[in-house]
């Protein structure tokens, strides 16, 4: 990358020399650029809270690794030019095919960050999709968007809360539900235990510590009203702020979560679904079967079942299950536009990310959103046009070469 460098100006004042202007700038070519600014620019445990995985952190960083397995069949003498990235997810037009994963507690990596993010996605012509667990409410990103976005659900014991959620999402006209399913019992992630995460974060004098070093990031803080889990702080009785969230929240995850109750919400909500956290092929089936629209591998980000297999390796698998049955999309790993090219080569429809577009937001609030769409979207494009198509309804298994035990031979 371009490293950070400053320009001095000096003047003479006696025998000293005093800099009357400085200028720093950072070129950003990829998406760890703006990951080394994020980590630069958020207290730690935010970091942390993005950057880590369960338990011993392997699924998380195979998610991203098991990528590298997988290469490109380049291809010359092909005309290139008119070339176009644009698709559809679900039946919804998309610049290409790629969306905004659902993260917890994105208003806490910058002020009004579902916000600033949902009008990028927005203005780039991708889907945005906004989780429960998110600080900025349905109705503060509805207020701010003019398109529809996509609402993630996760399944709660309260079901008149569930319920009340779900009109909410409809009342903002919210385009898909996305069901996340691999969220019935809590992984743990040691970064987080240790570091007390919190929204707002508690003033030990470790975080005091460090936030006396993220001024940038306390002043934005201070301008927003959005500090709180604002799908659930007034919209849950005996829930008022956030010390009396921690216990509910904890409690509330349901563990009786099954095909039936999943197929209530469904109807319930009445609109296209979207089941996230498929990593098996029986599951997949069942997806089907419920008649949901589409379905996502993923493994939740490395963040529940560490030792599971990556979302990359079991895509395969799945698309085998269930052919052109179901809408299949992939969540998990991807760090640039060829990780996105080998997924929808290997048959997926769709792409989210995740961590890439926080690290933009933490780096530089929607602006930096927008960044990690472009440089994504820059290295899909010319990766495709090198690999002899000119869009991505033509990438298919011949423009990848993928290890003949890629899914494992296991036992």
């Amino acid at each position: 990358m371009g490293r950070p460098f400053c320009l001095l100006i000096y003047g003479k004042t006696g025998k000293k020399k005093l800099p009357i202007w400085s200028f720093s700038m950072t070129v950003i070519t990829e998406i760890n650029d703006l990951k080394r600014i994020y980590e630069r620019r958020v207290p730690r445990m935010f970091f942390d809270y993005t950057e880590s995985g369960s338990w011993t952190e392997q699924t998380f960083r195979e998610n991203s690794s098991d990528f590298d397995q997988l290469r490109l069949r380049q291809r010359v003498a092909v005309d290139m030019t008119g070339r176009s990235t644009a698709s559809q997810m679900i039946g919804e037009d998309v610049a290409m095919p790629v969306a905004l994963a659902p993260v917890g507690l994105t208003g806490m990596q910058h002020a009004d960050g579902e916000i600033k993010a949902a009008k990028a996605a927005e203005a780039f012509g991708v889907p945005f999709t906004l989780s429960t667990m998110s600080i900025c409410s349905i109705e503060a990103v509805a207020e701010q968007t003019d398109k529809p976005f996509w609402f993630q659900l996760y399944a709660m014991k309260d079901e008149d809360y569930v319920r009340r959620l779900v009109e909410r999402a409809k009342a903002a006209k919210c385009s898909a539900l996305v069901i996340t399913l691999d969220l019935q019992i809590l992984g743990q992630r040691h970064k987080d235990v240790k570091n007390g995460l919190s929204a707002p974060p508690k003033l030990t004098p470790k975080t005091i510590a460090n936030l006396m070093t993220k001024w940038t990031w306390g002043l934005q803080m201070l301008g927003t009203k959005n500090r709180e889990f604002g799908n659930i702080v007034g919209h849950v009785e005996g829930i008022s702020d956030t010390s009396q969230l921690s216990s509910w929240t904890a409690e509330q995850f349901d563990p009786a979560l099954d095909w039936d109750k999943i197929a209530k919400i469904k109807e319930m909500w009445g609109g296209k679904v979207i089941l996230k956290g498929v990593l098996d092929a029986e599951d997949a089936k069942m997806a089907l079967k419920v008649g949901a629209d589409a379905i996502v591998v993923s493994n939740h980000g490395g963040r529940q079942l560490d030792g599971a297999m990556s979302s990359i390796k079991m895509l395969q698998p799945i698309l085998d299950a269930v052919g052109d049955q179901i809408e299949v999309h992939m969540d998990g790993g991807i760090r640039s536009g060829q990780d996105v090219l080998k997924a929808l080569a290997m048959g997926a429809k769709g792409t989210y990310i995740g961590r890439a577009f926080i690290y933009g937001l933490g780096a530089m609030g929607q602006e930096g959103v927008t960044k990690a769409l472009e440089v994504i979207h820059k290295e899909l494009d010319t990766s495709m046009a090198l690999c002899g198509k000119r869009n991505v309804g033509e990438l298919t298994n011949d423009v990848i070469m993928v290890p003949k035990d890629f899914s494992g031979d296991w036992v």
